[in-house]
């Protein structure tokens, strides 16, 4: 298994298409490079750590009075994940992007 695992490794380290595809798809070290993945995925947990409440006032307020049962069962799911709080998930997702771009070539 670790035999498979090795030659696989290797091929993988090897084929210049797949370093041609990681390449573009990584963000360039630029100022627009970061300033999206901050405004992507730090920007929104900062704003919900800030006015955590107030967000979920507003959309419990729009889950109790919005005629369309839809559009109900939208603003109940986005009161409960005003309610969870930070991600942790997308903040490591960005720090990851970050270190990323910064240890790029």
């Amino acid at each position: 298994m670790k035999e498979k695992l090795r030659k696989f490794n290797e091929r993988v380290e090897n084929d210049p298409k797949l370093k041609k595809a990681v390449d573009s798809i990584r963000p360039k070290r630029t100022f627009w490079g970061v300033a999206g993945i901050v405004a992507f995925f730090f920007l929104p947990e900062l704003i919900t750590f800030i006015w955590q409440p107030e967000l979920i006032d507003w959309a419990h307020h729009h889950a109790i009075t919005e005629p369309l049962a839809m559009q109900r069962m939208l603003y109940n799911q986005l009161e409960k994940m005003f309610a969870d709080g930070v991600s942790w998930v997308n903040i490591g997702i960005g720090v990851l992007l970050l270190v990323w771009v910064w240890r790029a070539k």
